[in-house]
């Protein structure tokens, strides 16, 4: 397949991420192919895929199963399953230690090719600002964006990073759990029957 073969050769940032704490080469993390159910529209791989190669495969990806109600197999099945963040690389660590923002040049390059390569997809999950930001145009913070889900879904639903970082977010914000993912989990089982 030419586009995810190019996506993982594509080396555009390479002095960015050389320049970056971590020093690192690109390393481009492809997860999609036609026909998906499920569109997961995230920010960029952290460190562990990056090392892995493999979509969350950190604990934000055991929270963010947790949230769907879905097992490794489900998940990580690509007819079921699209994984398509707005950067396919880690970006990098800046000087605090925080994961550096998605690259836009990866965006720019590459995602409206991949979005017509999946084609229509029945439920596209928006992880974070960058991924809602894209989709949906919105300019609003992921708290307002995430609390106004009913007018996105059934279709899309905005979700905050599932990033043990955002565990202070998630208590202070409890209608999230409560309101959010039980819905979510149903729309998930019913486009996946």
């Amino acid at each position: 397949m030419a586009l995810t073969d190019d996506i993982r050769a594509c080396t555009l940032c390479a002095d960015r991420f050389a320049a970056t704490e971590t020093g690192h080469s690109p390393r481009p993390v492809v997860w999609f192919k036609p026909g998906a159910r499920i569109l997961v529209a995230g920010q960029a791989p952290g460190a562990r895929v990056h090392e892995s190669g493999r979509p969350f495969t950190d604990p934000s990806g055991d929270r963010l199963r947790h949230w769907l109600g879905m097992d490794e197999a489900t998940f990580y099945d690509r007819d079921k399953l699209a994984i398509v963040p707005m950067a396919f690389c880690f970006p990098g660590y800046d000087a605090k230690g925080s994961d550096r923002p998605p690259p836009k040049v990866c965006a720019a390059t590459w995602r409206d090719a991949v979005m017509a390569h999946v084609g229509d997809v029945p439920l596209v999950l928006l992880i974070g600002r960058y991924a809602q930001s894209w989709h949906l145009g919105s300019r609003m913070s992921v708290r307002d964006t995430v609390a106004a889900w009913r007018d996105f879904a059934p279709r899309a639903f905005p979700l905050p990073h599932p990033s043990w970082r955002n565990t202070a977010w998630l208590k202070k914000n409890p209608w999230f759990e409560d309101e959010v993912l039980p819905v979510l989990r149903a729309r998930v089982k019913e486009v996946l029957a």
